[in-house]
C-alpha cells in the first residue's frame, strides 16, 4: 500500500492530495523524519518506525504553523490543491535553512507544481514565512 492511500483512505487525513501519481506535482508531499517526500511514491511499510507529518500535523492544536499562517495571510493559493505540498516543502526548507536565499527557495519548491497561479503569491507567502520563523527562533533563543 502506498503511503498516500494509507493517509487518505485508512486514516482520513485528506489534506495530502493525490494528483499526478508519479511524483512530479508535489501535491502529496509529506515529511518523513522531517524530510519532504512524495507519498504517492512511498510505500507505507517504508515508514515503519519513522515520523510522518502531514499538513494536518504541522499545526499545534488550534495554533497554525507559521508557514500555514503566512500562506493564509498572503493568499499563497488559488484552488488550494497544491497548497499542502507547498506548505510542507516550505516548512522543511525553513527547518533546515532559517533564512534561505531565493535560489534555495526555488530549489525547495521545484518539486511542487501549481497549475493556477503565477507563483507570485506563493513566493510572497514563503517570504512572510521566513520572517515569521526567523522571529520565532529569535524569541525562543533570546
Amino acid at each position: 500500500m502506498r503511503l498516500i492511500d494509507l493517509l487518505r483512505g485508512e486514516l482520513a487525513l485528506t489534506g495530502t492530495k493525490l494528483s499526478c501519481e508519479i511524483g512530479r506535482c508535489g501535491s502529496c508531499m509529506v515529511l518523513l523524519d522531517g524530510k519532504p517526500v512524495n507519498s504517492c511514491l512511498t510505500m507505507a511499510y517504508q515508514c515503519d518506525g519513522k515520523r510522518v507529518t502531514t499538513i494536518e500535523g504541522l499545526a499545534e492544536g488550534e495554533q497554525l504553523h507559521p508557514v500555514q499562517e503566512a500562506f493564509l495571510q498572503e493568499g499563497g493559493f488559488q484552488c488550494g490543491y497544491c497548497t499542502s505540498g507547498m506548505v510542507i516543502s516550505t516548512a522543511a526548507l525553513l527547518d533546515a535553512v532559517p533564512n534561505p536565499d531565493q535560489e534555495q527557495v526555488l530549489e525547495a519548491l521545484s518539486g511542487n507544481l501549481c497549475r493556477c497561479t503565477g507563483y507570485g503569491s506563493i513566493l510572497r507567502a514563503v517570504g512572510t514565512a521566513c520572517t515569521r520563523v526567523s522571529k520565532e527562533k529569535k524569541e525562543m533563543s533570546g
